[in-house]
């Protein structure tokens, strides 16, 4: 089965972290270069921060709030939102990003991910997929989840991969926010059509929800906000159990 990872998920927008339901009614929950060193303490695997209004609005991903969250974490970091070209990547990666998710930007310019890839290394390279289900299969959404692409899910995560992405951070977005559990169908069957990591998101809340989506859903990572945000679990807590249930 690999080592799974455990990911924190901060939605920054104007430079606060928030958290919504099925990506609407937004709420504050703090600072994201504290809460980061906050979970970087408490044992978390792996922080994916995105700037969830960057692409809506047509700006770039704050690059002092990267580079200050970079420095105060010893964990790897995704960072995510309003990246459209090499040189945002670059920026990005030498903010102290270790890795840069792409979705919007990769629907409109497939291209992006094989130059990307070249330039910097797939293992540098992660598709931010955002599925919502209709009709019987999944469609990929873009601009942060507002605007239907007519690409089907598993086919685009398919392309991705024969493009160099390296990673796939895959959303339900029927179940984000929703505490019902991660969208094991979706996550099942993206994993089981490509062979790079796959991070399911979206519905974490109960600590067999962790569980679930390793084993059922084939996860590599599985990656909450609420939950932790909340104070509902601490990341020791999920560990503990994941460990008793036979998840490395």
């Amino acid at each position: 089965m690999g080592k799974k990872r455990l990911i924190v998920c901060l939605d920054v927008k104007n430079g606060r972290v928030v958290k919504g339901v099925n990506f609407e009614n937004i709420r504050d929950m703090g600072d994201p270069v504290e809460l980061a060193a906050f979970y970087d303490k408490q044992g978390i695997d792996e922080i994916v921060f995105l700037d969830i209004s960057a692409t809506v609005e047509g700006r770039k991903t704050t690059l002092d709030l990267v580079k200050r969250v970079s420095e105060n974490i010893s964990v790897p970091f995704i960072v995510g939102g309003g990246i459209s070209s090499l040189e945002d990547m670059e920026n990005l990666l030498n903010a102290g990003a270790t890795k840069v998710s792409i979705g919007t930007a990769a629907v409109k310019n497939p291209k992006l991910i094989s130059e990307g890839a070249k330039q910097f290394g797939s293992k540098h390279m992660v598709l931010a997929c955002d599925a919502k289900k209709n009709s019987g299969s999944w469609e990929v959404y873009t601009h942060g989840g507002r605007i239907a692409s007519g690409l089907d899910a598993i086919q685009w995560c398919k392309e991705a991969e024969s493009l160099g992405i390296g990673e796939i951070l895959l959303t339900s977005m029927d179940a984000d926010g929703t505490k019902d559990g991660y969208d094991i169908e979706l996550t099942r069957a993206v994993a089981d059509a490509v062979k790079v990591p796959v991070i399911a998101s979206g519905g974490a809340g109960k600590l067999e929800h962790f569980r679930d989506v390793f084993i059922k859903g084939r996860a590599s990572g599985a990656l909450a906000a609420s939950v932790f945000h909340k104070g509902i679990f601490t990341v020791k807590q999920v560990k503990e159990y994941l460990i008793k249930e036979g998840v490395e």
